[in-house]
């Protein structure tokens, strides 16, 4: 039997464009003799839907959108997600479901056991779970076992010292193999962070392994919002060795035959420092580009001020969008260095980007002469360094306005954790592209983008980082170096280490202390910032869901 894996981009709720595309790869599939094509988890909707899935309009636009897509199915079968109509007087409404669907019409239908319930996943609110409807799908001679995401993973791997591998009572998978088919096929929808690929080879093999079974996974593409799908659709042998890998970050199609199931055909995999930066590269990219498509947005602007943080996110939008689509703004101040200002022209025209200077000092110094009868007598403090923040911000959102740009948030992960941002300021933004990414990894996808060529000035990279928001100001004046904070961070954030066990690695207990309690009290602030573009397992936005009000 031939099997296509396609791997797709949707947008959620564009059924007309998904189903439109998904028909176009049936009848290229038809035209290869394929016998099974294979969707990803709810890709006539788009994962994710969200509380729309709460709608019965929306609901009843699936169930059309899967009849329309079976009328196709002459000739050849196919698997796709979508949600399914709960019969029973009890329960949620849907289930999470793949349809398998050949000869014009539904011939079965498999529920999503698993339903994850952590982090940025919330499915057990919307759908209930499948607890005792196991069966195979039959297609020629062969019997396929089909799981939908999760339901591989019931065994998975551990990244928190506070984590269990064993997250569920049951095992689709268990269940299924004693029903003694021929193989797995997985649909999903699986975000992506820099360790994803890894992580998934395990929880595959492990599988492998347990049941002895070759695995065909296919997964969604795309960005939607804040979660950055990766795609890395793959076929397993029976040996757990990768027989092919479909491409990262974009969509992707390929044929397999079930007869070369147990061959020892085996394909390479990269890993290492550089192709975990590439990645995390190529999903902002990608994060970007289809933020402003499925936006409707053609056009963005962001605050270009000679550091590397501005530096990047200009090189990664320009590279999402193209140069004609990017506006920025230089805004200095009595306080800007004359290389900074050399800094961000140089790359505005390396780039070919239109860039316009306006001064924030004559701004400033108006607030400051208005507050000045209230202000009398005390010295100046953080209060006029973000006003001068507030001010730029103020700037960057007309520039949006009057011309329609998205605003691109500039601010690094090291930075929100700790808060050292200005709420209506450096803040502002549609979409944050580094909100997820370290400022030690910043420096990396700087020095990523030059790999070939000087993209981003090298003072820009070499220079000690400063706001630029009084005379000297370094980033060091406020935080302990950047290698000791975000190594603090990721043990924090990531790891979800206690104050003495990251002490215990050999920090300082004096700045574990200082770094945590502003990673707490500074939780209101990352709660109104922009969404995040996630690159990691532990982002801030949406999938956190820490007390704003709390004793620390």
């Amino acid at each position: 039997m031939r099997i296509a894996l396609a791997q797709l981009n949707y947008t959620v709720n564009h059924f007309e464009g998904n189903i439109a595309k998904m028909v176009d790869t049936i009848n290229r599939a038809k035209t290869d003799r394929v016998d099974l094509i294979v969707f990803s988890e709810l890709a006539v909707c788009g994962y994710p839907p969200h509380d729309l899935l709460e709608r019965e309009e929306f609901v009843k636009k699936c169930v059309e959108a899967v009849e329309k897509l079976a009328s196709h199915s002459v000739g050849i079968s196919v698997i796709v997600g979508a949600p399914s109509l709960n019969t029973s007087p009890r329960g949620k409404m849907l289930f999470n479901s793949a349809y398998v669907l050949s000869e014009g019409k539904i011939a079965s239908v498999h529920h999503k056991s698993l339903l994850p319930d952590y982090d940025v996943f919330d499915e057990y609110r919307y759908f209930e779970t499948n607890v005792d409807q196991y069966s195979l799908a039959n297609n020629g001679n062969s019997k396929i076992a089909i799981t939908v995401c999760e339901d591989l993973w019931d065994d998975q791997p551990v990244t928190s010292s506070f984590g269990r591998e064993m997250l569920y009572r049951t095992s689709p998978m268990e269940k299924l193999s004693k029903l003694n088919p021929d193989f797995i096929i997985n649909i999903a929808a699986s975000p992506f962070n820099y360790n994803s690929e890894e992580s998934r080879l395990e929880v595959f093999r492990s599988n492998v392994a347990r049941y002895g079974l070759p695995v065909i996974y296919v997964n969604q593409v795309g960005g939607n919002t804040e979660l950055l799908f990766d795609g890395g659709s793959m076929v397993l042998n029976s040996k757990g060795d990768v027989m092919h890998l479909l491409k990262s970050f974009e969509e992707d199609y390929f044929v397999i035959d079930t007869g070369d199931l147990n061959l020892n055909n085996h394909q390479s995999i990269e890993s290492g420092e550089q192709m975990r930066i590439a990645r995390i590269h190529d999903a902002l990219v990608m994060g970007i580009r289809d933020y402003f498509k499925k936006m409707g947005f053609t056009k963005a602007t962001l605050g270009l001020s000679g550091g590397i943080d501005s530096a990047v996110v200009l090189a990664l939008a320009q590279r999402a969008l193209g140069s004609e689509a990017i506006r920025v703004l230089l805004m200095p101040s009595q306080f800007s260095s004359q290389h900074s200002i050399d800094d961000a022209v140089a790359l505005a025209k390396k780039l070919n980007i239109q860039y316009d200077i306006v001064g924030i000092q004559p701004i400033f110094d108006s607030f400051k002469n208005q507050l000045q009868p209230i202000f009398e007598g005390l010295e100046e403090n953080i209060t006029e360094e973000n006003i001068q923040a507030r001010v730029r911000g103020t700037l960057l959102m007309a520039l949006s306005n009057k011309f329609g740009h998205l605003l691109l948030n500039t601010s690094n992960k090291s930075e929100a954790a700790v808060g050292y941002g200005t709420l209506y300021g450096d803040m502002n933004g549609a979409i944050s592209v580094l909100g997820d990414v370290y400022k030690t990894d910043v420096y990396r996808l700087a020095n990523y983008i030059n790999r070939n060529e000087e993209i981003i000035p090298i003072n820009t990279i070499v220079k000690p980082p400063s706001a630029e928001l009084r005379p000297d100001q370094k980033d060091s004046d406020s935080l302990p170096p950047y290698d000791i904070l975000d190594a603090i961070l990721f043990a924090y954030i990531e790891q979800q280490l206690s104050a003495e066990k990251i002490v215990e690695k050999g920090f300082d207990p004096t700045i574990v202390s200082k770094v945590i309690r502003m990673v707490n009290v500074n939780e209101y602030k990352r709660f109104q910032a922009p969404p995040i573009l996630r690159v990691s397992s532990k982002a801030f936005g949406f999938g956190r869901k820490m007390p704003l009000v709390a004793k620390w």
